[in-house]
């Protein structure tokens, strides 16, 4: 049996100490401000991108680039590895496209590889749990196929709940009016929106002031996770700049479900790009999204 590499893309905002202590390949997602490009050769920090947005440059984001994905995934096929790419939400980015069509590819130059490339359907760290559950498969002597079968049978189980503080950001993207933005923003609304089927981000509800939009995060989490209460081992957050809100929804995911392993990472450009700061993030597996 061939052994076989797992690959996934920026998008899954995991650190690069995770990855390389798991011995993943993270593919970066590139972005601009004021038309210069980073995710290569060159990097902002996390609170450098942050403090841009804040001083209003406002990013723009790109789908994974074809010629890289080409390259990284040739690169383990000629060392004689099968390769599973776990990819963003095609509800959200071409990504996933563009990974599929270069899968595609190269099947008829490897033809003695197996090449997978999955829509994960989820975004920043609901990607990143996803991956980091098929790493333990693969870890505990799993075969590509059976990681497979079981990403496509669980990954509407993986649900994503946030809030942003800031609406301005989500009118940019098409989330909510012009109107709702000022008006929400005056009288402190809080929406709390998730990621449906289809893997796209849609308004869910909507509460006032953020200590309440917090805490809705865990009211939900109580509401989908159903028969999934005790196979929550860690459930992940992200957060775009804003720790102590993240540590907050941890402390109150603690004390509500008894779960210890609280997996807490900022939020990476591509879904910060158009959320924002002050994004808090919360990830866990449920019955439904």
């Amino acid at each position: 049996m061939r052994s076989y590499k797992i690959i996934t893309d920026s998008t899954t905002d995991l650190p690069k100490d995770y990855a390389l202590k798991q011995d993943l390949e993270i593919i970066p997602i590139c972005y601009s401000f004021e038309g210069k490009v980073f995710g290569v050769e060159e990097e902002l920090s996390s609170k450098d991108f942050f403090d841009r947005m804040r001083n209003g440059l406002m990013p723009t984001t790109m789908a994974a680039n074809p010629q890289m994905v080409e390259q990284i995934l040739s690169k383990y096929l000629d060392e004689g590895f099968d390769v599973l790419y776990i990819a963003f939400s095609s509800g959200l980015s071409g990504s996933y496209n563009v990974a599929a069509m270069v899968g595609e590819t190269l099947k008829e130059k490897y033809q003695g590889a197996k090449i997978y490339v999955i829509d994960s359907l989820c975004a920043s760290l609901g990607e990143g749990l996803i991956v980091h559950k098929a790493l333990k498969l693969k870890a505990e002597g799993k075969t590509i196929d059976e990681v497979v079968a079981w990403l496509e049978e669980n990954k509407l189980n993986i649900c994503h709940q946030f809030t942003v503080d800031d609406l301005f950001h989500l009118h940019r993207g098409g989330r909510v009016s012009k109107a709702a933005a000022i008006v929400g923003t005056i009288i402190s609304i809080k929406p709390i929106l998730h990621v449906d089927n289809e893997g796209k981000l849609v308004p869910q509800d909507k509460v006032r002031g953020r200590k309440r939009a917090l805490t809705a995060l865990v009211d939900n989490m109580g509401k989908s996770i159903g028969s999934f209460k005790d196979k929550n081992d860690t459930v992940f957050i992200s957060h775009g700049d804003c720790e102590e809100d993240a540590e907050f929804v941890g402390i109150l995911i603690k004390e509500r479900f008894g779960i210890k392993d609280v997996f807490i990472s900022i939020l990476g450009p591509t879904i910060g790009a158009h959320t924002g700061p002050g994004l808090v993030a919360l990830f866990f597996m449920g019955e439904t999204r």
